[in-house]
């Protein structure tokens, strides 16, 4: 039995024009999401992975096309769904970790649970990615795979739908990596998040439900 589709993406495209000339940053793109899974997209740079991102976590617009999250449109939708849309559904997990150098582990989380429909307890996210023990850590004290592990927690902590991973393991040495990653993994199967990886290290396809290959903005391959 298929899973249900959370996401739908019907011929989008994100245009910037130079003058007479018309850029493509993604190219009719179509793409249907179901509850679940684990999706890796593959491209080189100036591909469109991180333009797909932007677009599926509504931090940027699409120029042409339709997205639909459930059965909600988001194409059209005011600045303030959006912002709704970003803050219950959507995690972000960037290659730099982006913590507050002012504030602790367990205070990093806790930002993003302060405007959350239903977060989770920060202590008890900390603690799903084996950081419990690091909560009055400050960022400085902490090495790259630990703020990294800080930063899923955060972005797991407001409860959402999707976690979207902008080549989150760019910063890191190999063994640490593979931690991350398996942290990921396990964010998808056993608490049922959504995950979408943009890489271009094709030794990553491995861990995805699904592979997906971005070239000159367009899907050449799922």
């Amino acid at each position: 039995m298929q899973k249900e589709v959370l996401l739908t993406l019907r011929d989008v495209s994100k245009i910037y024009s130079m003058g007479e000339t018309k850029l493509y940053a993604l190219n009719k793109v179509n793409l249907e999401i179901r509850k679940g899974e684990f999706i890796v997209v593959l491209g080189p740079s100036g591909s469109g992975k991180s333009t797909l991102l932007n677009i599926i976590g509504a931090t940027d617009r699409p120029t042409e096309g339709s997205i639909v999250f459930l059965n909600q449109d988001l194409t059209k939708a005011s600045d303030r769904v959006l912002t709704l849309y970003r803050r219950n559904e959507v995690g972000f997990i960037f290659q730099f970790y982006n913590l507050l150098p002012t504030l602790t582990a367990l205070e990093n989380v806790q930002v993003a649970t302060e405007i959350a429909k239903a977060p989770l307890d920060p202590l008890e996210t900390l603690d799903i990615v084996e950081l419990k023990n690091y909560a009055d850590h400050f960022p400085s004290q902490m090495s790259g795979g630990e703020q990294q592990r800080v930063a899923i927690a955060r972005a797991l902590a407001s409860n959402p739908s999707m976690l979207l991973c902008d080549e989150p393991t760019g910063a890191l040495d190999s063994k640490t990596s593979q931690k991350i990653l398996d942290l990921l993994v396990h964010l998808c199967r056993d608490l049922k998040k959504n995950v979408m990886l943009i890489t271009h290290n094709r030794e990553l396809a491995k861990l995805g439900d699904r592979v997906i290959e971005l070239k000159d903005g367009k899907i050449v391959k799922d």
